[in-house]
């Protein structure tokens, strides 16, 4: 009597081997083009300080890179793709839900820089009104 090893083929390894570089990339490409462009805001929340301000936007962008990559690994899950039609749609879905999740992030961070930043320039104002005052 011979046992019969049913062997289905599927799709996961390819699955995974796909989404990775392209979730990496992404998150690499927003954080380059985010935390290049918040250098401006972190200069003013820090009142002009710039090693303070580069500092601190290096430590942004890596809780940046941690969290979003982070994320993407907690959802890499694929289940049985059996065929090549399935691996598409499977993939369009993973990778487009986390782009919008990547895209409100940077929103978040957006509006972090851009609150941090007023409040640096109000607190710069009310410096400026006492010191007219005296």
């Amino acid at each position: 009597m011979t046992a019969t090893i049913l062997t289905t083929t599927t799709y996961n390894f390819s699955a995974y081997m796909i989404y990775l570089p392209i979730v990496i990339t992404l998150t690499v490409f927003v954080s380059q083009f985010l935390f290049k462009n918040s250098k401006t805001f972190m200069i003013d929340i820090f009142h002009q300080k710039e090693d303070i301000a580069m500092a601190t936007n290096s430590l942004f962008k890596i809780g940046f890179y941690l969290l979003n990559i982070g994320f993407a690994l907690c959802i890499i899950e694929f289940y049985e793709i059996k065929t090549m039609e399935s691996l598409v749609v499977d993939m369009s879905e993973k990778i487009g839900k986390f782009s919008i999740y990547l895209g409100i992030m940077m929103l978040l961070n957006l509006l972090l820089f851009l609150k941090g930043r007023k409040h640096a320039m109000n607190k710069d104002k009310i410096i400026k009104n006492e010191n007219t005052d005296i």
